[in-house]
Protein backbone atom coordinates (compact mmCIF):
# COMPACT_ATOMS: atom_id res chain seq x y z
CA UNK A 1 0.00 0.00 0.00
CA UNK A 2 2.56 2.24 0.90
CA UNK A 3 4.98 1.72 -2.50
CA UNK A 4 1.12 2.17 -4.37
CA UNK A 5 0.79 5.35 -2.39
CA UNK A 6 4.34 6.66 -3.22
CA UNK A 7 3.91 5.83 -7.14
CA UNK A 8 0.79 7.90 -7.28
CA UNK A 9 2.44 10.88 -5.19
CA UNK A 10 5.67 10.83 -7.59
CA UNK A 11 3.37 11.64 -10.68
CA UNK A 12 2.90 15.09 -12.07
CA UNK A 13 4.41 17.12 -9.81
CA UNK A 14 2.10 16.35 -6.61
CA UNK A 15 4.86 16.29 -4.22
CA UNK A 16 5.89 20.00 -4.43
CA UNK A 17 1.74 20.68 -5.03
CA UNK A 18 1.34 18.85 -1.26
CA UNK A 19 3.73 21.31 -0.08
CA UNK A 20 2.25 24.31 -1.57
CA UNK A 21 -1.09 22.96 0.37
CA UNK A 22 0.46 22.86 3.58
CA UNK A 23 2.01 26.43 2.81
CA UNK A 24 -0.97 28.06 2.02
CA UNK A 25 -2.20 26.52 5.66
CA UNK A 26 0.62 28.97 6.99
CA UNK A 27 0.14 31.64 4.91
CA UNK A 28 -3.69 32.05 5.81
CA UNK A 29 -2.78 31.86 9.19
CA UNK A 30 -0.37 34.56 9.17
CA UNK A 31 2.68 32.35 10.03
CA UNK A 32 4.04 33.03 6.53
CA UNK A 33 4.18 35.74 4.29
CA UNK A 34 6.01 37.18 1.23
CA UNK A 35 8.60 39.91 0.43
CA UNK A 36 10.60 39.23 3.70
CA UNK A 37 14.50 38.15 3.98
CA UNK A 38 14.93 33.99 3.00
CA UNK A 39 18.17 32.07 2.16
CA UNK A 40 19.05 28.68 0.46
CA UNK A 41 21.62 26.51 0.97
CA UNK A 42 22.29 22.78 -0.19
CA UNK A 43 23.60 19.81 0.60
CA UNK A 44 24.81 16.06 -1.06
CA UNK A 45 21.98 13.54 -0.56
CA UNK A 46 23.60 9.55 -0.61
CA UNK A 47 21.69 7.28 -3.32
CA UNK A 48 20.30 3.94 -1.91
CA UNK A 49 22.85 1.90 -4.31
CA UNK A 50 26.42 0.15 -3.30
CA UNK A 51 29.33 1.97 -4.70
CA UNK A 52 30.39 0.11 -7.63
CA UNK A 53 33.64 0.24 -9.54
CA UNK A 54 33.44 0.49 -13.35
CA UNK A 55 33.72 -3.43 -14.10
CA UNK A 56 31.42 -3.83 -11.06
CA UNK A 57 28.66 -1.51 -12.72
CA UNK A 58 29.08 -3.56 -15.81
CA UNK A 59 29.15 -7.26 -14.54
CA UNK A 60 26.24 -5.86 -12.47
CA UNK A 61 23.81 -4.41 -15.10
CA UNK A 62 24.69 -8.35 -16.75
CA UNK A 63 23.25 -9.53 -14.04
CA UNK A 64 20.66 -7.48 -13.45
CA UNK A 65 19.53 -7.92 -17.15
CA UNK A 66 19.47 -11.52 -17.07
CA UNK A 67 17.19 -11.28 -13.75
CA UNK A 68 15.18 -9.54 -15.15
CA UNK A 69 14.53 -11.48 -17.97
CA UNK A 70 14.75 -15.13 -15.96
CA UNK A 71 10.91 -13.51 -14.36
CA UNK A 72 9.61 -12.60 -17.70
CA UNK A 73 10.81 -14.32 -20.84
CA UNK A 74 13.10 -17.19 -19.33
CA UNK A 75 13.20 -19.46 -22.82
CA UNK A 76 15.14 -16.33 -24.32
CA UNK A 77 17.63 -17.30 -22.31
CA UNK A 78 17.80 -20.96 -23.29
CA UNK A 79 21.11 -21.61 -25.22
CA UNK A 80 22.63 -18.50 -23.66
CA UNK A 81 23.37 -18.89 -19.91
CA UNK A 82 25.49 -22.04 -19.54
CA UNK A 83 27.76 -23.05 -15.82
CA UNK A 84 31.05 -20.60 -16.78
CA UNK A 85 28.18 -17.17 -16.71
CA UNK A 86 25.45 -18.60 -13.84
CA UNK A 87 28.71 -18.64 -11.67
CA UNK A 88 29.69 -14.66 -13.03
CA UNK A 89 26.39 -13.70 -12.26
CA UNK A 90 24.47 -16.01 -10.10
CA UNK A 91 24.59 -13.66 -6.94
CA UNK A 92 25.69 -10.14 -6.72
CA UNK A 93 29.05 -8.65 -8.05
CA UNK A 94 31.65 -8.30 -5.17
CA UNK A 95 34.69 -7.28 -7.39
CA UNK A 96 36.67 -4.50 -5.33
CA UNK A 97 38.98 -1.36 -7.05
CA UNK A 98 41.61 -4.34 -7.61
CA UNK A 99 40.27 -7.72 -8.43
CA UNK A 100 42.96 -10.43 -10.44
CA UNK A 101 42.93 -10.26 -14.03
CA UNK A 102 41.16 -6.87 -14.47
CA UNK A 103 41.55 -6.76 -18.16
CA UNK A 104 40.25 -10.59 -19.05
CA UNK A 105 37.50 -9.75 -16.72
CA UNK A 106 36.32 -6.39 -18.58
CA UNK A 107 36.63 -8.10 -21.77
CA UNK A 108 34.18 -10.96 -20.67
CA UNK A 109 31.76 -8.81 -19.01
CA UNK A 110 31.57 -6.88 -22.40
CA UNK A 111 31.19 -9.69 -24.63
CA UNK A 112 28.19 -10.81 -22.18
CA UNK A 113 26.83 -7.80 -22.38
CA UNK A 114 27.35 -7.66 -26.53
CA UNK A 115 25.73 -11.31 -26.69
CA UNK A 116 22.79 -10.46 -24.37
CA UNK A 117 21.96 -7.54 -26.14
CA UNK A 118 22.06 -8.96 -29.43
CA UNK A 119 19.74 -11.81 -28.48
CA UNK A 120 17.21 -9.12 -26.50
CA UNK A 121 16.84 -6.63 -28.68
CA UNK A 122 16.09 -9.20 -31.99
CA UNK A 123 12.77 -7.98 -33.38
CA UNK A 124 9.97 -10.91 -31.98
CA UNK A 125 6.81 -11.87 -30.83
CA UNK A 126 6.08 -12.21 -27.61
CA UNK A 127 8.76 -10.03 -26.09
CA UNK A 128 9.00 -6.60 -25.19
CA UNK A 129 12.74 -5.43 -23.95
CA UNK A 130 11.95 -4.08 -20.08
CA UNK A 131 14.13 -1.13 -18.45
CA UNK A 132 17.00 -3.35 -17.17
CA UNK A 133 17.89 -4.15 -20.81
CA UNK A 134 17.55 -0.92 -21.55
CA UNK A 135 19.65 0.15 -18.74
CA UNK A 136 22.14 -2.36 -20.26
CA UNK A 137 22.31 -1.44 -23.66
CA UNK A 138 23.91 2.83 -22.17
CA UNK A 139 26.25 0.97 -20.04
CA UNK A 140 27.71 -0.84 -22.74
CA UNK A 141 27.83 2.47 -25.03
CA UNK A 142 29.39 4.82 -22.07
CA UNK A 143 31.78 2.19 -21.27
CA UNK A 144 32.78 0.24 -24.45
CA UNK A 145 33.38 1.07 -27.72
CA UNK A 146 34.42 -1.29 -31.26
CA UNK A 147 37.71 -0.25 -32.89
CA UNK A 148 38.73 -0.33 -36.78
CA UNK A 149 39.10 -4.24 -36.96
CA UNK A 150 35.81 -4.46 -34.54
CA UNK A 151 37.54 -5.46 -31.54
CA UNK A 152 36.10 -4.86 -28.17
CA UNK A 153 37.37 -1.74 -26.73
CA UNK A 154 37.12 -0.56 -22.39
CA UNK A 155 37.00 3.19 -22.97
CA UNK A 156 39.44 5.75 -20.98
CA UNK A 157 39.43 8.97 -19.60
CA UNK A 158 40.83 10.24 -23.38
CA UNK A 159 38.62 7.84 -25.14
CA UNK A 160 35.12 9.01 -24.85
CA UNK A 161 33.93 8.21 -21.51
CA UNK A 162 30.31 9.98 -21.32
CA UNK A 163 30.44 13.42 -18.08
CA UNK A 164 29.39 12.39 -15.18
CA UNK A 165 26.30 14.49 -15.92
CA UNK A 166 25.15 11.62 -17.78
CA UNK A 167 27.24 8.45 -16.54
CA UNK A 168 25.04 5.81 -15.20
CA UNK A 169 26.84 4.59 -11.58
CA UNK A 170 24.05 2.01 -10.76
CA UNK A 171 21.53 0.04 -12.91
CA UNK A 172 19.00 0.42 -10.08
CA UNK A 173 18.90 3.59 -9.93
CA UNK A 174 19.63 5.44 -12.63
CA UNK A 175 19.13 8.83 -11.98
CA UNK A 176 21.68 9.18 -9.60
CA UNK A 177 25.45 10.56 -10.72
CA UNK A 178 28.59 10.72 -9.55
CA UNK A 179 29.92 13.89 -8.36
CA UNK A 180 33.51 15.32 -6.21
CA UNK A 181 34.07 18.44 -4.79
CA UNK A 182 37.74 19.31 -4.00
CA UNK A 183 39.57 15.95 -3.17
CA UNK A 184 37.15 15.52 -0.24
CA UNK A 185 33.86 15.48 -0.77
CA UNK A 186 32.43 12.87 -3.44
CA UNK A 187 29.48 10.99 -3.54
CA UNK A 188 26.40 9.13 -5.98
CA UNK A 189 23.72 10.26 -5.89
CA UNK A 190 21.67 13.87 -5.69
CA UNK A 191 21.80 17.31 -4.34
CA UNK A 192 19.21 18.79 -1.76
CA UNK A 193 18.42 22.64 -1.38
CA UNK A 194 16.43 23.89 1.21
CA UNK A 195 14.89 27.45 1.32
CA UNK A 196 13.70 28.67 4.69
CA UNK A 197 12.33 32.30 5.97
CA UNK A 198 15.02 33.99 8.29
CA UNK A 199 13.16 37.39 9.08
CA UNK A 200 13.59 38.57 12.90
CA UNK A 201 10.92 38.15 15.54
CA UNK A 202 9.26 34.81 13.44
CA UNK A 203 9.59 31.50 13.27
CA UNK A 204 11.90 30.13 10.04
CA UNK A 205 9.40 28.20 7.99
CA UNK A 206 10.88 25.80 5.06
CA UNK A 207 9.04 27.42 2.03
CA UNK A 208 11.03 25.23 -0.60
CA UNK A 209 13.03 22.24 -1.08
CA UNK A 210 14.50 20.94 -4.42
CA UNK A 211 16.39 17.88 -5.43
CA UNK A 212 18.68 17.83 -8.07
CA UNK A 213 21.22 15.84 -9.79
CA UNK A 214 24.71 15.99 -7.79
CA UNK A 215 26.30 17.13 -10.95
CA UNK A 216 23.88 20.18 -11.42
CA UNK A 217 25.58 23.40 -10.57
CA UNK A 218 24.05 25.07 -7.51
CA UNK A 219 22.89 28.09 -9.47
CA UNK A 220 20.85 26.12 -12.12
CA UNK A 221 18.36 25.19 -9.10
CA UNK A 222 17.70 29.46 -8.35
CA UNK A 223 14.88 29.80 -11.02
CA UNK A 224 13.31 26.83 -9.98
CA UNK A 225 13.42 28.24 -6.01
CA UNK A 226 12.18 31.29 -7.21
CA UNK A 227 9.58 30.02 -9.93
CA UNK A 228 7.75 27.47 -7.22
CA UNK A 229 7.90 30.29 -4.38
CA UNK A 230 6.27 32.77 -7.18
CA UNK A 231 3.45 30.31 -7.49
CA UNK A 232 3.11 29.94 -3.78
CA UNK A 233 2.88 33.50 -3.43
CA UNK A 234 5.96 33.50 -1.11
CA UNK A 235 9.02 35.39 -3.16
CA UNK A 236 11.26 36.82 -1.04
CA UNK A 237 12.45 40.41 -1.03
CA UNK A 238 16.01 39.77 -0.44
CA UNK A 239 17.62 36.05 -1.41
CA UNK A 240 20.75 35.02 0.49
CA UNK A 241 22.51 32.52 -0.62
CA UNK A 242 26.01 31.10 -0.91
CA UNK A 243 29.15 31.61 -3.68
CA UNK A 244 27.33 28.73 -5.75
CA UNK A 245 24.54 30.46 -6.35
CA UNK A 246 25.77 33.63 -7.89
CA UNK A 247 26.15 33.79 -11.11
CA UNK A 248 25.74 37.35 -13.21
CA UNK A 249 22.98 35.36 -15.24
CA UNK A 250 21.11 34.11 -12.66
CA UNK A 251 21.02 37.24 -10.14
CA UNK A 252 19.94 39.91 -13.33
CA UNK A 253 17.09 37.07 -14.06
CA UNK A 254 16.03 37.18 -10.32
CA UNK A 255 15.88 40.50 -10.14
CA UNK A 256 13.95 41.03 -13.71
CA UNK A 257 11.25 38.22 -13.60
CA UNK A 258 10.89 38.28 -9.76
CA UNK A 259 11.98 41.47 -8.04
CA UNK A 260 14.39 39.02 -6.07
CA UNK A 261 17.60 40.28 -4.87
CA UNK A 262 19.89 37.91 -4.77
CA UNK A 263 23.20 37.96 -2.34
CA UNK A 264 25.85 36.57 -2.22
CA UNK A 265 29.92 36.69 -2.87
CA UNK A 266 30.07 37.48 -6.54
CA UNK A 267 32.65 34.93 -8.22
CA UNK A 268 36.21 35.82 -8.38
CA UNK A 269 38.07 37.11 -11.23
CA UNK A 270 39.74 34.43 -12.71
CA UNK A 271 42.36 36.44 -14.46
CA UNK A 272 46.41 36.07 -12.99
CA UNK A 273 46.68 40.08 -12.59
CA UNK A 274 43.92 39.76 -10.09
CA UNK A 275 44.87 36.70 -8.04
CA UNK A 276 48.37 37.53 -7.93
CA UNK A 277 47.41 41.02 -6.85
CA UNK A 278 50.03 42.16 -9.21
CA UNK A 279 49.93 44.10 -12.43
CA UNK A 280 47.45 45.95 -14.38
CA UNK A 281 43.96 43.58 -13.72
CA UNK A 282 40.42 43.96 -16.24
CA UNK A 283 39.53 46.97 -13.60
CA UNK A 284 41.94 49.02 -14.89
CA UNK A 285 40.88 48.81 -18.13
CA UNK A 286 38.09 51.70 -19.49
CA UNK A 287 35.37 50.09 -21.44
CA UNK A 288 33.23 52.34 -23.72
CA UNK A 289 30.48 49.81 -24.65
CA UNK A 290 28.99 52.92 -26.91
CA UNK A 291 32.31 53.09 -28.58
CA UNK A 292 32.97 49.18 -27.84
CA UNK A 293 36.59 50.11 -27.31
CA UNK A 294 38.65 49.77 -24.76
CA UNK A 295 41.55 51.79 -23.60
CA UNK A 296 44.22 50.34 -21.47
CA UNK A 297 46.08 51.99 -18.31
CA UNK A 298 49.39 53.86 -21.06
CA UNK A 299 46.06 55.23 -23.18
CA UNK A 300 45.79 52.76 -25.61
CA UNK A 301 42.93 51.62 -27.59
CA UNK A 302 42.03 47.76 -28.40
CA UNK A 303 42.30 47.25 -31.85
CA UNK A 304 39.16 44.70 -31.86
CA UNK A 305 35.93 44.03 -29.60
CA UNK A 306 34.47 40.32 -30.62
CA UNK A 307 31.20 38.72 -28.39
CA UNK A 308 29.56 38.50 -27.05
CA UNK A 309 29.90 35.00 -26.99
CA UNK A 310 27.78 32.34 -25.43
CA UNK A 311 29.34 29.32 -22.85
CA UNK A 312 28.84 26.09 -22.98
CA UNK A 313 28.16 26.36 -18.95
CA UNK A 314 24.88 27.23 -17.90
CA UNK A 315 25.65 29.46 -14.86
CA UNK A 316 28.63 31.21 -16.36
CA UNK A 317 28.00 34.79 -17.85
CA UNK A 318 28.06 35.39 -21.72
CA UNK A 319 31.37 37.38 -22.23
CA UNK A 320 33.03 39.89 -25.04
CA UNK A 321 36.81 39.89 -25.71
CA UNK A 322 38.79 43.19 -26.50
CA UNK A 323 42.06 42.44 -28.14
CA UNK A 324 45.29 44.91 -28.41
CA UNK A 325 48.01 44.46 -31.26
CA UNK A 326 51.12 43.26 -30.96
CA UNK A 327 52.23 46.53 -32.37
CA UNK A 328 50.83 48.34 -29.36
CA UNK A 329 51.51 45.96 -26.77
CA UNK A 330 55.09 45.41 -28.07
CA UNK A 331 56.82 48.86 -27.23
CA UNK A 332 55.41 49.41 -24.00
CA UNK A 333 57.49 50.47 -21.13
CA UNK A 334 55.29 48.85 -18.93
CA UNK A 335 54.09 45.28 -20.84
CA UNK A 336 55.35 42.83 -18.36
CA UNK A 337 52.82 44.20 -15.89
CA UNK A 338 50.34 43.83 -18.37
CA UNK A 339 51.18 40.38 -20.11
CA UNK A 340 53.69 37.71 -19.85
CA UNK A 341 52.38 34.94 -22.71
CA UNK A 342 55.62 35.39 -24.95
CA UNK A 343 54.90 38.07 -27.42
CA UNK A 344 51.64 38.23 -27.77
CA UNK A 345 49.09 41.01 -26.95
CA UNK A 346 46.90 41.82 -24.36
CA UNK A 347 43.07 40.29 -24.12
CA UNK A 348 40.60 41.56 -21.65
CA UNK A 349 37.30 40.09 -21.75
CA UNK A 350 33.97 41.45 -19.49
CA UNK A 351 30.16 41.00 -19.75
CA UNK A 352 27.68 42.68 -21.78
CA UNK A 353 26.86 46.25 -20.24
CA UNK A 354 24.07 45.12 -18.37
CA UNK A 355 25.72 42.67 -16.63
CA UNK A 356 28.84 44.07 -16.01
CA UNK A 357 26.91 47.39 -14.27
CA UNK A 358 25.34 44.78 -12.21
CA UNK A 359 28.82 43.29 -11.39
CA UNK A 360 30.11 46.47 -10.35
CA UNK A 361 27.02 48.11 -8.37
CA UNK A 362 27.07 44.32 -6.44
CA UNK A 363 30.73 44.17 -5.84
CA UNK A 364 30.48 47.81 -4.57
CA UNK A 365 27.67 47.20 -1.99
CA UNK A 366 29.29 44.12 -0.18
CA UNK A 367 32.17 45.85 0.37
CA UNK A 368 29.73 47.88 2.86
CA UNK A 369 29.16 47.16 6.57
CA UNK A 370 25.28 47.04 6.23
CA UNK A 371 25.36 44.42 3.62
CA UNK A 372 27.68 42.34 5.53
CA UNK A 373 25.51 42.68 8.69
CA UNK A 374 22.47 41.74 6.55
CA UNK A 375 24.28 38.52 4.66
CA UNK A 376 25.16 37.62 8.10
CA UNK A 377 22.37 36.14 8.70
CA UNK A 378 22.56 33.25 6.28
CA UNK A 379 24.96 31.13 8.11
CA UNK A 380 21.79 30.32 10.28
CA UNK A 381 20.66 27.95 7.12
CA UNK A 382 23.62 25.45 7.84
CA UNK A 383 22.07 24.88 11.24
CA UNK A 384 18.76 23.95 9.19
CA UNK A 385 20.83 21.44 6.84
CA UNK A 386 21.90 20.07 10.26
CA UNK A 387 18.71 19.36 11.33
CA UNK A 388 17.95 17.96 7.84
CA UNK A 389 20.43 15.96 7.95
CA UNK A 390 21.20 14.67 11.04
CA UNK A 391 17.81 14.90 12.40
CA UNK A 392 15.83 13.08 9.93
CA UNK A 393 18.25 11.49 8.07
CA UNK A 394 18.33 14.25 4.70
CA UNK A 395 21.64 12.56 3.22
CA UNK A 396 20.95 9.34 3.04
CA UNK A 397 18.06 8.47 0.67
CA UNK A 398 15.37 5.83 1.69
CA UNK A 399 13.88 5.41 -1.88
CA UNK A 400 16.03 4.72 -5.28
CA UNK A 401 15.33 7.30 -7.87
CA UNK A 402 15.23 10.86 -7.66
CA UNK A 403 11.71 11.42 -7.50
CA UNK A 404 11.07 9.52 -4.01
CA UNK A 405 14.19 11.06 -2.75
CA UNK A 406 12.30 14.49 -3.52
CA UNK A 407 9.42 12.89 -1.76
CA UNK A 408 11.52 12.15 0.65
CA UNK A 409 12.58 15.61 1.13
CA UNK A 410 9.30 17.28 0.80
CA UNK A 411 7.81 15.38 3.63
CA UNK A 412 10.66 16.04 5.62
CA UNK A 413 10.54 19.65 5.22
CA UNK A 414 6.75 19.67 5.98
CA UNK A 415 7.50 17.67 9.32
CA UNK A 416 10.35 20.23 10.00
CA UNK A 417 7.67 23.00 9.95
CA UNK A 418 5.37 21.19 11.61
CA UNK A 419 7.84 20.29 14.90
CA UNK A 420 8.96 24.26 14.38
CA UNK A 421 5.36 25.72 14.89
CA UNK A 422 4.04 23.30 17.46
CA UNK A 423 7.18 23.83 19.88
CA UNK A 424 5.58 27.38 20.61
CA UNK A 425 2.69 28.08 23.25
CA UNK A 426 0.38 30.97 21.11
CA UNK A 427 1.73 33.49 23.31
CA UNK A 428 5.69 32.64 22.68
CA UNK A 429 7.63 34.45 21.31
CA UNK A 430 10.36 32.73 18.96
CA UNK A 431 14.07 32.46 21.14
CA UNK A 432 17.08 34.09 19.63
CA UNK A 433 19.00 31.64 18.17
CA UNK A 434 22.40 32.73 19.96
CA UNK A 435 22.19 35.20 22.56
CA UNK A 436 24.75 37.86 22.89
CA UNK A 437 27.89 37.08 25.16
CA UNK A 438 28.59 39.62 28.19
CA UNK A 439 32.30 40.57 26.30
CA UNK A 440 29.60 41.56 22.82
CA UNK A 441 27.25 43.41 24.87
CA UNK A 442 29.84 44.88 26.44
CA UNK A 443 31.09 46.22 22.75
CA UNK A 444 27.91 47.19 21.13
CA UNK A 445 27.35 49.53 24.80
CA UNK A 446 30.50 51.47 23.71
CA UNK A 447 30.07 51.09 20.09
CA UNK A 448 32.68 49.03 18.85
CA UNK A 449 32.64 47.00 15.56
CA UNK A 450 32.91 43.65 16.55
CA UNK A 451 32.11 40.70 14.10
CA UNK A 452 28.39 39.41 13.72
CA UNK A 453 29.31 36.29 12.55
CA UNK A 454 31.83 33.25 13.58
CA UNK A 455 32.60 33.18 9.74
CA UNK A 456 33.82 36.72 9.47
CA UNK A 457 37.48 37.41 10.72
CA UNK A 458 38.12 40.12 12.70
CA UNK A 459 41.25 42.20 12.33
Amino acid sequence: MLAHFRERLIQDDRADRLLDLALTRLKEAGLVRERTTQRTDSTHVLAAVRDLTRLELVTETVRAALEEVARTAGHLLIGLVDEERGRRYGRPVRLGKNPTRTKTRILVAGDDAYQLLERLLQPGPGHRPGPQVEVLRQVVVQNYYRDAAGRLRWRTVDGGLPPSSSAIVSPYDTTARYVRHGHIVRWKGFAAHVTETCASGSVNVITDVATTSAATNDAQALPGIHTRLDRRGLLPDEHLVDGGYTSLVHLERALREHQVTVSGPLPGNPARQHRRHEGFGRDDFHIDFDRRQVTCPQGQLSSSWQGPYPTSSPTADPLIVAKFTKTTCRPCPVRAQCTSTGDSARNVGFPPRELRDLQVRVRSEQQTPEWKARYAVRSGVEGTINEFAHGHGLRHCRYRGQSKAHLQHVFTAIAVNIERLSSLTPDEKPRSPRPSTAFQNLLDLHEIPRSKSWRTLGT
